[in-house]
């Protein structure tokens, strides 16, 4: 096999932690010797062992002499665990090809000059883009303090999530609900605006057989402090992580039951009009290691931060039917005046899912 066919071994198992492995990237590493796979391994939940401590572990002795593939530049620095590189070079690798610098300072390029120094070969560049796209939630945290955000919205095909009642369950089918519990396991959290909360009283947790991923971190951006105290959000924050957003100004009495119930409130600056500001929300989450995002709603959320120019990937899955003006609209304002005004997103996917389809887009 080639090395462009190992490295993309080592992509896909880096694949297998997106979602959990915040605030550390998801990294892949495959050890091959004598042209003969002899380990894998992957960044492990909450971001430890690392991917190449994963894969040397399960070699042993037979790590000595052979190539590692990994996805990301091996770490120089000291964190949660000692550096990846010193545990390369004690290991008596012969040689590392690695697809991405690691843009954090604590690393880019150092973990590279290590292995040198040591008399390791070693290649870079092999799939970077590819290796850039997996890890761009990560990357965006570290360059510019931002997560990537998902968008998803479930809609009839005029954009109508809910009848002029509120009746939304269910516009789609089992298969498309299935699919945003895929979703959600490939993102760090999961958000919605305090009207979603309160209407669905949504659970946001992450339901596959046999997945067993770390218990999702749920958002809600609030700034009045609507949230109900009863509802499964605030009563299930002692055993998955619960942030509240909120704008500053509220009595501390009417924080106390929130933190008691383990719920996070943190404060945001607020629009003009009252509202969260769209950046400096992602910039709380990014400041807490959060890379990947995923809002599931409502509208004014949505537009806010469609508005803002921070929605980088949009999934829509819309269903084959109508609803007519009558029914509540997916999209909030937009402030839209020219066409050229308008947010663009570019094609990449479409699948059927039963009666639905799934449209998968990326910001032009």
């Amino acid at each position: 096999m080639s090395d462009e066919a190992h490295m993309r071994a080592a992509l896909q198992v880096a694949a297998r932690g997106l979602g959990n492995t915040w605030p550390n990237p998801s990294v892949g590493c495959v050890l091959v010797k004598n042209g003969v796979v002899i380990a894998r391994g992957w960044t492990q939940p909450g971001g430890r062992p690392h991917a190449e401590v994963e894969a040397l572990t399960r070699a042993g002795e037979a790590a000595r002499g052979a190539t590692a593939y990994v996805t990301l530049e091996p770490c120089s620095h000291h964190g949660r665990t000692p550096p990846c590189c010193d545990a390369l070079i004690r290991a008596g690798v012969s040689r590392v090809v690695v697809a991405l610098r690691d843009p954090d300072g604590r690393v880019d390029g150092r973990g590279l000059a290590r292995l040198r120094a040591a008399g390791i070969a070693v290649e870079e560049g092999l799939m970077g883009a590819e290796a850039a796209a997996l890890n761009a939630g990560f990357i965006r945290r570290v360059t510019q303090g931002l997560p990537i955000v998902t968008l998803k919205l479930a809609s009839t095909l005029d954009g109508r999530i809910a009848t002029a009642s509120g009746e939304s369950r269910w516009i789609t089918g089992e298969g498309a609900r299935r699919a945003v519990h895929a979703l959600r396991a490939r993102h760090d959290a999961v958000m919605v605006g305090s009207g979603t909360a309160i209407a669905d009283d949504p659970e946001l947790d992450c339901r596959i057989p046999g997945l067993d991923p770390v218990p999702m971190l749920r958002v809600v951006a609030d700034a009045r402090l609507r949230l109900p105290l009863g509802s499964k959000l605030v009563a299930g924050a002692r055993s998955q992580p619960t942030w509240v957003l909120t704008g500053a100004g509220h009595r501390p009495a009417s924080l106390t039951p929130f933190i008691a119930a383990g719920v996070e409130v943190v404060t945001i600056r607020r629009t003009a009009g009252g509202g969260l500001q769209p950046r400096a929300m992602l910039q709380a989450l990014g400041a807490r290691g959060v890379t990947r995002v995923m809002v599931e709603g409502g509208a004014n959320l949505a537009a806010s931060l469609l508005k803002a120019g921070l929605v980088d990937r949009l999934v829509w899955f819309h269903a084959p039917a109508a609803l007519g003006a009558e029914g509540l609209a997916s999209l909030g304002s937009l402030g839209v005046g020219p066409l050229a005004a308008m947010p663009r997103f570019r094609l990449l996917d479409s699948r059927r899912l039963g009666a639905d389809i799934m449209s998968d887009y990326v910001k032009e």
